[in-house]
């Protein structure tokens, strides 16, 4: 039973969770059977009970809804879903309305619904422990805190406290929570745990819920308080210029929220499950649940090779202590992994390690800085198990430190190189192993995209790939795996959205509308502001080295259109990005950056025409083609790697799921007749692959 019911001689009822064969409590319709039946006794034997513990048998508390179930939703299931969450929510209402004192024990993470399981308890009380997780991510799964978490929330913090963390999704760790209020006890052990509780009850024997008492009153005041009133009128802009409107979750919270502040408690629980089954059978809580399996995917190690043992990093080498170097080397150190950074001069290492050092004061981190060494003699590389090359993209370079390094690994060690778009079987040529040969592409700035580009050379082996995989995992960030070609996945898929945006500017498309259609897509900022971050002196290098290599093997290199326009940036206004002084942006000492003026007299073309939403969509479209193109050719396995990738790597929309659920998003079949159209009227880049044509003419998604 998903419920267990059993009273002590203390009178004291524990109802514990335990899904049969499942690793974590959810509200499955047997779970929901089951508290039914639990709280339909617990009425029935009030008179012979003293209170009522609720616990799990699992290594968290309860985890809330069902995510399978709940992408399952039709758009018309509404009316199901608002069926189902009242239900769940009636048991809850009776439970803490038995008149009996009800005492949550969590001995392990309780979120969203689970979270929202404990509030209806009097009491909870948690074990110390900073690893556990207590809150409402909802948010981040584009659907609201629906069993009571956005009514009690408010309740118990206030409108002002509350919004935030409820649009956010913000968790909490026990000592913060017992802060707020939220916990009434912290305990050190299970014994303590259950004692706490038991005492809890003898001392509370007829306790209310703070929204149950006759005197109750909304802290900070209702939306009718003057404070409240003044910040209720400028919050939804200023949402709205977050979200960008593209988010329906935050500001269904918002609505729900202040909605129910206005009313009395039990008919905010109403108003907040209508908001919960509008958003529920919503597409965009689908792509974003979607974009959570595909995470936990590669956490569990879906793309990693099987059969190979599990594999720890003891001591890493980083060669090139520059800003990508000195950022891996936090990356290990932050994670407790001893590292040899490796300069051609001892001060250039030392200030590699300076660039952890003001990272380990910013966060707090101090002993961090410690396990970076820093060095000028590849000696000190010998005995790494894992050496990372992040020098400048320049192949006889990187072979150079290569040669200089890999003798220094230790028995069985790997290498990997840090570029971004050179192919790793060319590079694994200066190895002497090339099946001990991977690529590990880090994303700028380190300390803060979590991203990691594992690239599978022709000859690397699968032990190696496993043991990169486990390593990218054991720093704390998010590996995908891609097989080798220019450009791998992520630069090359990056590359498009760029000369997407460069190619408008051909076009005579003015540059402010062209910026403002990528940010007001989803993208984090506009393609002519990304390139400019980034360097169009690179750009122009990696494009004449793609020229030479496809040359050089008897291709014709095919420039991309809008890709012009970056060499002209270059050669022609000497304006390569921000770093170089200015780019398609002027950036003054103080004040805003501001795009380039002479723009318009370079690139304008008078009577241009163009539709907004078509630029936002030609922007989202061409990411997502080049993706599928990824598929088709096998440069990626897994549509999760797609899905993933695009959002922690080059910032596709998380409403949409990643650039190949955007397929989803739209419609296989709608998607691929919309691209045919973009492509007779924009060129063949965007002509959809056989791979969408032919799951469009099946009807299916991509899966």
């Amino acid at each position: 039973m998903p419920v267990r019911y059993e009273k002590g001689d203390d009178r004291i009822v524990t109802l514990t969770f335990d899904a049969p064969g499942a690793p974590v409590n959810t509200m499955t319709a047997a779970w929901q059977e089951a508290f039914t039946a639990a709280v339909a006794r617990l009425e029935k034997e009030k008179n012979d009970i003293a209170g009522v513990i609720l616990c799990s048998a699992k290594k968290t508390f309860f985890a809330g809804a069902e995510l399978k179930d709940v992408i399952k939703f039709g758009a018309d299931d509404g009316p199901k879903v608002f069926a189902w969450i009242e239900a769940a929510k009636a048991q809850m209402r009776k439970l803490e309305r038995l008149g009996k004192p009800v005492v949550a024990c969590l001995e392990g993470a309780a979120l969203g619904g689970g979270w929202e399981l404990a509030l209806t308890a009097h009491c909870r009380i948690c074990l110390n422990d900073e690893r556990i997780e207590l809150g409402l991510p909802e948010a981040t799964l584009g659907l609201l805190p629906g069993a009571g978490g956005v009514t009690k929330t408010v309740r118990l913090l206030g409108l002002q406290a509350a919004l935030p963390m409820l649009m956010e999704g913000k968790t909490l760790r026990p000592a913060a929570a017992a802060q707020l209020g939220f916990l009434q006890g912290l305990a050190a052990s299970r014994e303590d745990h259950f004692r706490m509780a038991r005492e809890w009850i003898a001392k509370n024997p007829s306790p209310k819920q703070p929204w149950d008492e006759e005197n109750y009153r909304i802290p900070g005041g209702t939306p009718a308080s003057p404070q409240i009133a003044q910040m209720l009128t400028i919050a939804p802009a200023m949402l709205i210029e977050k979200t960008r409107g593209l988010y329906p979750a935050p500001e269904a919270i918002m609505a729900a929220a202040v909605e129910g502040a206005s009313v009395d408690f039990d008919t905010a629980l109403r108003i907040e499950s209508r908001y919960l089954a509008k958003l529920a059978v919503g597409q965009v809580a689908k792509n974003l649940i979607s974009l959570f399996f595909n995470r936990s995917a590669i956490r569990s190690g879906a793309s990693r090779p099987k059969d190979v043992p599990k594999w720890k990093a003891t001591k890493v080498g980083i060669l090139g202590a520059g800003m990508m170097g000195g950022g891996i080397a936090w990356a290990n150190a932050s994670r407790g992994v001893p590292c040899i950074l490796k300069d051609v001069t001892l001060e250039q290492a030392q200030e590699g390690k300076s660039y952890g050092e003001k990272l380990a004061a910013k966060r707090n981190r101090p002993q961090a800085p410690a396990l970076i060494t820093p060095t000028a003699s590849a000696a000190d590389l010998r005995d790494c198990d894992l050496i990372i090359e992040a020098v400048f993209e320049k192949r006889e370079l990187k072979a150079q430190v290569t040669k200089e390094a890999e003798p220094m690994l230790a028995l069985g060690g790997i290498f990997a190189s840090n570029t971004s778009t050179l192919p790793i079987s060319g590079l694994a040529q200066a190895s002497t192993k090339p099946e001990n040969f991977i690529g590990l592409h880090f994303f700028s700035p380190v300390d803060r995209m979590q991203l990691v580009e594992i690239i599978k050379g022709k000859k690397t082996s699968a032990e190696t790939l496993a043991r990169a995989y486990d390593y990218v995992l054991q720093i704390g960030k998010i590996p995908i795996v891609v097989n080798d070609s220019r450009g791998f996945y992520t630069s090359r898929t990056f590359g498009t959205f760029v000369a997407e945006g460069c190619a408008m500017l051909v076009e005579g498309i003015p540059a402010a509308a062209i910026e403002n259609a990528g940010r007001l897509a989803g993208m984090p900022v506009g393609p002519l502001a990304v390139i400019d971050e980034t360097s169009m002196s690179l750009s122009v290098a990696v494009m004449d080295q793609a020229k030479a290599d496809l040359e050089a093997a008897g291709k014709k290199y095919a420039p991309q259109p809008g890709q012009e326009v970056i060499v002209r940036m270059v050669k022609e206004f000497k304006r390569p990005g921000r770093a170089g002084g200015g780019g398609f942006y002027e950036y003054p000492k103080e004040g805003r950056k501001f795009l380039w003026p002479e723009l318009a007299k370079h690139f304008g073309k008078k009577g241009a025409k163009w539709d907004f939403e078509e630029l936002k969509e030609r922007l989202l479209y061409r990411q997502a083609i080049e993706t599928a193109r990824c598929l088709e050719e096998g440069v990626l396995e897994h549509v999760h790697d797609g899905n993933i990738g695009s959002v922690f790597g080059i910032g596709f929309p998380a409403w949409a799921g990643g650039a190949l659920q955007y397929v989803n998003h739209v419609g296989v079949k709608k998607f691929v007749k919309r691209a045919e159209a973009l492509a007779k009227s924009c060129g063949p880049r965007f002509a959809p692959p056989k791979l969408l044509r032919d799951l469009a003419a099946k009807n299916k998604p991509l899966a």
